[in-house]
């Protein structure tokens, strides 16, 4: 059965992993199941992560549509766990090593289009913009945070030039409760006109859902995760959709083809030789013009592949 969403850049996350019969591949982001469904369907077995309890529950609830569940042994697990956690999670299930992992990167289709998430503001709905639906809300944080914590996190994950504005924008309408007010404010601050061609909410919006659900922190981590757990000649396969997340998988890759030691945005690089812990670093893969007319919301990603090579994996600095 097909999945409820179309999933992005899937023929190139395929060419990438070449699924088959009998390889143990990895899910990190399960969202609505779409990479899921199309590994299962070339015979492999899937563990599947999704902090999303929704997401998870949308599989229970369905199971029919999911048979491998009650395949002996299954042929598909779910984790609801965050992919930072594979190692453990895994390990638990007794796997140590995997044949590909793939990771699309970011909110999903299914938690943007549910207002009560409160992810985007093309329809009202309460301040939250939790993936886990646990810790402190997006509302907590433009609430509480000191206007120079708020402009920071705008800057660093929004890339929004006018931050400071934003912030004193931001503590000057406090409380705010939804992601329309949460909108306005901005869009007040940022002198918006109506029609323009990318509403000035979208970065901070991005900011500060980055913020509360750590996601670049996830990412840098979940890379590190998928580097232990690749068997040699294992497949990696990335899907990022702004420039922050491609940046880090850029760098990681880079630097795991360059045979240095693993860093951490928080720390300077150290030149410690080391063998190649990834190869076959393939070029960037862009959505093609028909994939965009298909499904629009591919218009940003970017895929990025490489092959595990038989190299101990380098031990991550502490952030």
């Amino acid at each position: 059965m097909s999945a409820p969403h179309v999933p992005v850049l899937i023929d190139g996350v395929l060419a990438a992993l070449q699924p088959g019969p009998g390889d143990l591949l990895v899910d990190a982001t399960f969202g609505a199941g779409g990479y899921t469904r199309r590994l299962l369907d070339k015979g492999a077995t899937v563990h599947a992560f999704d902090r999303d309890p929704d997401a998870v529950a949308a599989v229970t609830a369905n199971p029919g549509s999911w048979p491998e569940l009650q395949e002996q042994p299954p042929r598909l697990v779910i984790h609801q766990r965050r992919f930072s956690e594979m190692i453990t999670a895994l390990a638990g299930a007794g796997v140590s090593r995997v044949d590909g992992i793939c990771m699309d990167i970011g909110v999903s289709s299914m938690q943007l289009d549910q207002p009560a998430r409160g992810f985007a503001f093309a329809a009202d709905g309460p301040l939250d913009m939790r993936m886990g639906r646990d810790g402190p809300t997006a509302a907590d944080f433009v609430n509480t945070a000191p206007e120079a914590d708020i402009a920071d996190v705008l800057y660093r994950f929004g890339e929004e030039r006018q931050s400071r504005r934003v912030a004193r924008a931001i503590v000057a309408a406090r409380p705010i409760g939804t992601t329309g007010e949460l909108a306005s404010t901005v869009r007040k601050a940022l002198g918006y006109r109506p029609g323009a061609p990318k509403d000035p909410a979208t970065r901070s919006f991005q900011a500060i859902r980055i913020h509360v659900n750590g996601e670049l922190d996830e990412l840098e981590a979940g890379l590190f995760a998928a580097e232990h757990l690749l068997k040699s000649d294992g497949r990696l396969a990335v899907v990022t959709f702004h420039s922050l997340e491609d940046r880090i998988v850029k760098h990681f890759l880079r630097d795991a083809a360059a045979a240095k030691a693993g860093g951490s945005r928080h720390l300077p690089e150290v030149a410690i030789q080391a063998p190649a812990t990834f190869a076959d670093i393939h070029k960037s893969v862009r959505p093609s013009e028909a994939e965009i007319a298909r499904n629009p919301r591919a218009r940003s990603a970017t895929l990025r592949s490489a092959i595990r090579t038989d190299a101990p994996p380098r031990e991550r600095l502490a952030a």
